[in-house]
């Protein structure tokens, strides 16, 4: 079987950090100030990214899907409430990712939102065809692309007035808050990381290269988001990019960065059906949950996605809590039977803390604390379990 290099690893994830959702999330770290918004920044993938790592670290060694090493914590008819809870998810970031990058580009050049929709979701199906292992210079042209378009949309953002003139526009956030939705990103990966270090020829060093590059990346994209509301009180991107006269170059980025980072949702939508049934093909699966995406990004609008980060975060946050828990920790593979009760329990627990921790300005934010909690609640469960024993 052909295998990814820790180079193409790389590419993979460079193309995920040049998020539009990115950028867009990071304006709201402006009520802070610079200085401590970039701490919260960077704290936030600082946790959210070591998560990333592990997650991807265990397909990596075991050589499997996402949602094939969740079976190896709950059982193999247990780890479908998570592998259907996946496509649904990613689904949904297909449909949002389409959605914003449709609005954006059509600010840059009208042409209806409906249209863009299906430009956007054209390359998509277009990406999903050629396949991941396939991508090649299709990947490095698009990604040296991005990367030269990224330092010009940066260059224009911090060049564009003084800091100061949109902090207070952009909404008040508490430290913890900011904190939390710096995780949120790199916590939204973790259910399909695994997806592409199970085929990586190291997966140690791809799995690093991914984390490391990933998290710089992102970081930029939330920087850049957050010094547009603070530089020039301006939170739409692609307004920013009108100002600064970037034209053709301006609907390249938003385009093409939109592509690049919805192709892996999609495609980890098809890998994730695999693992409800045999019956779908990964390709099949992966263009439906594009097809889908496009016709809710047409029908629906999707302006605010903080509640959708939030409840990703509640279900797979004690998820991998667990299964980082079981394979480093316990060295417990479950992968041979039906329902693993004990671990749903432990992970039902982790879902409720996680929902109450909300309410709590955590410093640190709620994802850590709920992931130590549900880690320590599976500790408690194998010595309670040995002691029966």
């Amino acid at each position: 079987m052909k295998k990814t290099s820790t180079f193409q690893n790389g590419l993979i994830w460079f193309g995920a950090g040049i998020s539009l959702a990115e950028i867009l999330t990071g304006t709201s770290f402006a009520g802070l100030g610079f200085s401590r918004g970039f701490a919260a920044i960077v704290l936030g993938h600082v946790i959210g990214c070591a998560l990333f790592f592990l997650a991807g670290l265990i397909g990596g060694r075991s050589g499997r899907s996402a949602m094939e090493t969740v079976k190896m914590s709950f059982g193999q008819k247990g780890g479908l409430l998570f592998a259907a809870l996946n496509v649904l998810q990613l689904a949904g970031w297909t449909a949002i990712m389409i959605y914003d990058g449709a609005l954006a580009a059509g600010s840059v050049f009208p042409a209806g939102r409906w249209v863009w929709c299906l430009v956007i979701g054209g390359l998509i199906l277009l990406w999903i065809l050629v396949g991941v292992k396939n991508l090649g210079w299709l990947n490095k042209i698009s990604m040296a692309a991005l990367l030269v378009l990224s330092i010009i949309l940066c260059g224009a953002v911090f060049s564009s007035g003084s800091p100061g003139a949109g902090g207070s526009a952009a909404g008040d956030i508490s430290f913890g808050a900011a904190v939390e939705l710096a995780v949120a990103m790199p916590l939204s990966w973790l259910p399909l990381v695994s997806d592409y270090t199970r085929e990586a020829e190291k997966p140690l060093q791809a799995t690093l290269a991914s984390t490391v590059v990933y998290g710089v990346v992102s970081v930029w994209m939330y920087t850049i988001g957050m010094g547009a509301a603070i530089f020039t009180g301006e939170a739409d991107i692609a307004a920013i990019m009108v100002k600064a006269c970037l034209g053709a170059a301006a609907l390249v980025i938003l385009v093409l960065s939109t592509v690049t980072t919805t192709f892996l949702d999609a495609w980890s939508a098809g890998i994730s059906a695999e693992s409800l049934s045999k019956r779908f093909g990964g390709k099949r699966a992966a263009a439906a949950a594009a097809l889908a995406g496009m016709a809710g990004a047409v029908l629906f609008p999707m302006d605010d996605i903080t509640g959708f980060l939030y409840l990703i975060g509640s279900v797979f946050a004690p998820m991998a809590a667990i299964q980082i828990t079981d394979f480093f920790l316990l060295k417990r593979d479950r992968f041979g039977v039906d329902f693993d009760v004990r671990n749903l329990a432990v992970w039902a627990a982790g879902f409720a803390a996680y929902r109450a921790l909300m309410g709590v300005d955590l410093v640190v934010g709620c994802t850590l604390a709920d992931m130590v909690l549900t880690a320590g609640l599976c500790l408690l469960a194998e010595k309670l379990s040995g002691k029966r024993r």
